[in-house]
């Protein structure tokens, strides 16, 4: 086997991802979508002080980045791992500059120059009724499964994690679990401070970032003192759906956009940080570029044609930032240009995510990255069918100060292979459980941030929904609709969580993911043709293409191959045959709801074929 190291391989990613944003997000900026400087914007003029908030440009940054970035970039490249090194570093570095920055960039500016409409709303006006009503059912169902795909990762990481016979051989994790939950009110009384206590104070957000800033690091800190918070999975899904539900409702300045622009400060430092460390420590990559047939289905099922695509899924594109672009953030775009830092600029930063994930997991031992993400009972028979090498788990154990054996999910994968890296930097060695500790209230972050925007996402979608049926509901700033809206959201995405593994879960969620990012860019690729620029639809027909066409194949093998889905349905037990009915529906459902988009969309593009001959 060749050996490779992570040096040559981040320096390749950076030169990529910049060259990216220096010249094709130019091209898109000047050339497709004429961004204007001095164009009125949503948030100035539908501004109501709750949804509707000009806000400044890097402030709003962070609140994207954060919202958009949760666990996928993430635990998406960690999993693909299992295929080896290079499927996942391909897909990420060209999916994100050719498809998913895209993706996110023009459905943004669409949402800000349609008074920050949803996606749904959009593809009523643009396409038709038809694709508007089931965009609609599509993009909830789809926000629900996304939720729950990045939640189970936070209960599998914080959670006590028990053998096939229900015994406990790994306590929670109080430290992690104290640490996140003080980002809450840390980022509760940055937003009192910022908007109510010193709103005319000219450095009041430098300040309420610097304190900020100081009590998440003493939270990290301070944590490993704290016991107690041992839970079960599903008194952490509980806190969560609590914690979603709060953040959805109370005014987006008040916890939403601070908390998420702290966390954002949190992310991006430490992404920053990791890139610097693997350019240090320079690490070999021991899993190899392609792990061979015999590792296909040790974590989750399915071949590197076409599941390392829906595997990787938000690190290369991902149609849960569709919600968000026409979502949230329009309602705060201040200029039209900032568009293009925020839509492509952001995705570009998510992309970057998601290599250093890639490159933290691969460093890892091949027997150690296996028995933290398999079941204890499984991993045993694996290696020894394998014939996988002893690793080094009992060490790094002992150097993280827990039990990480059977953490499936990804994210503890993740989290012990950022700690390695940051171990090896000059005097770190000793400090690894805290470096540990730390990696797993950033990829707390990362998650949390997405679910309370996601949450409230959903929430508008649900309201759009009724509000057709019975206006006042439609009202965003009327408390009752927010409050049962809101309930629908967190009750589905719980009941997955609840009833779940990362196993079903997973796969659910990047192929709903990716079947919305396609129906996001078939309705863009309709709005540029409406417009009359037709001769720059490749710009989102291409990789509309491409990803319609791996996620239907691996939506189809799913189901018909995947054991929890439809041979599930054959099973004894009651209960697993109502999963594999659910899963088995719930999936083509949603895929043939994207083929009826698609053929809506293009009938849309034929039509306007002579329109567009005599308008030019």
């Amino acid at each position: 086997m060749v050996r490779v190291n992570a040096l040559p391989v981040m320096l390749g990613a950076l030169c990529v991802l910049a060259i990216a944003y220096r010249y094709y997000s130019a091209f898109l900026a000047t050339r497709v979508l004429v961004l204007r400087g001095d164009a009125p914007t949503p948030a100035h003029t539908m501004y109501d002080g709750h949804n509707y908030v000009p806000t400044s440009k890097w402030v709003l940054f962070g609140h994207h980045f954060a919202a958009i970035t949760g666990a996928g970039p993430l635990i998406g490249p960690v999993l693909a791992a299992q295929f080896g090194f290079l499927p996942g570093l391909s897909w990420l570095l060209v999916g994100v500059v050719l498809a998913g920055a895209v993706h996110d960039f023009v459905i943004l500016t669409c949402s800000v120059r349609r008074r920050g409409r949803s996606l749904a709303e959009i593809a009523r006006a643009e396409v038709g009724t038809t694709t508007g009503w089931i965009a609609m059912f599509a993009i909830l169902f789809i926000v629900v499964i996304a939720l729950a795909g990045l939640g189970i990762v936070v209960v599998n990481a914080l959670s006590e994690v028990r053998n096939a016979k229900g015994d406990i051989i790994g306590h929670g994790s109080s430290w992690g679990v104290f640490s996140i939950a003080c980002s809450i009110p840390i980022g509760l009384g940055m937003g009192a401070y910022i908007y109510k206590i010193a709103p005319h104070r000219p450095r009041r957000i430098a300040e309420a970032t610097a304190v900020g800033v100081v009590l998440l690091v003493a939270a990290v800190i301070g944590g490993k003192h704290v016991g107690g918070l041992d839970f079960t999975p599903h008194q952490v899904t509980a806190a969560m759906a609590i914690y979603g539900f709060t953040a959805s409702v109370l005014p987006v300045w008040l916890l939403l956009c601070p908390r998420d622009y702290l966390s954002s400060f949190m992310k991006i430092g430490t992404i920053a940080l990791l890139v610097l460390g693997i350019l240090w420590v320079n690490p070999e990559l021991k899993m190899p570029a392609f792990t061979g047939d015999e590792f296909t289905g040790a974590i989750f099922y399915g071949k590197v044609f076409p599941f390392v695509f829906i595997t990787i899924a938000c690190g290369a594109i991902s149609g849960f930032h569709g919600l968000v672009a026409s979502g949230t953030t329009p309602k705060m775009i201040s200029n039209e240009r900032d568009c293009r830092t925020i839509g492509y600029g952001a995705m570009l930063m998510e992309g970057l995510v998601g290599v250093v994930a890639l490159i933290a997991a691969c460093a890892l031992h091949q027997s150690d990255y296996f028995a933290i993400n398999m079941p204890v009972d499984r991993f045993r028979e694996f290696a020894t069918r394998i014939h996988l090498d002893p690793g080094m788990l009992a060490d790094l154990e002992r150097q993280v100060g827990e039990v990480v054996t059977g953490r499936t999910g990804g994210g503890v994968t993740l989290a012990v292979g950022m700690a390695q890296i940051f171990a090896g930097l000059p005097g770190m060695k000793a400090l690894t459980s805290y470096w540990y500790h730390f990696a797993i209230m950033f990829e707390a972050l990362f998650i949390l941030t997405t679910i309370d925007t996601g949450t409230r996402v959903g929430r508008f979608l649900v309201q759009e929904a009724v509000g057709r049926v019975w206006k006042p509901f439609a009202a965003t700033g009327w408390l009752p609709g927010t409050i049962a809206a809101t309930a629908v959201v967190v009750g589905g995405w719980t009941y997955f969580i609840w009833t779940g593994s990362i196993a079903t879960i997973w796969p659910m969620f990047g192929i709903a993911n990716q079947l919305l990012a396609v129906v996001g860019l078939a309705v863009v690729t309709t709005i540029l043709v409406n417009e009359g620029k037709r001769r720059y639809m490749w710009v989102t027909a291409g990789p509309m293409l491409f990803v319609a066409t791996t996620t239907l194949t691996a939506g189809w093998k799913s189901v018909m191959d995947n054991p929890r889905f439809w041979p599930a349905t054959q099973a004894a037990d009651a209960t697993v045959r109502f999963q594999g009915w659910l899963n088995s529906a719930l999936t083509v459902a949603l895929m043939a709801s994207v083929v009826i988009i698609l053929v809506d969309c293009a009938r849309r593009w034929v039509a306007r074929a002579p329109l567009a001959v005599e308008e030019a």
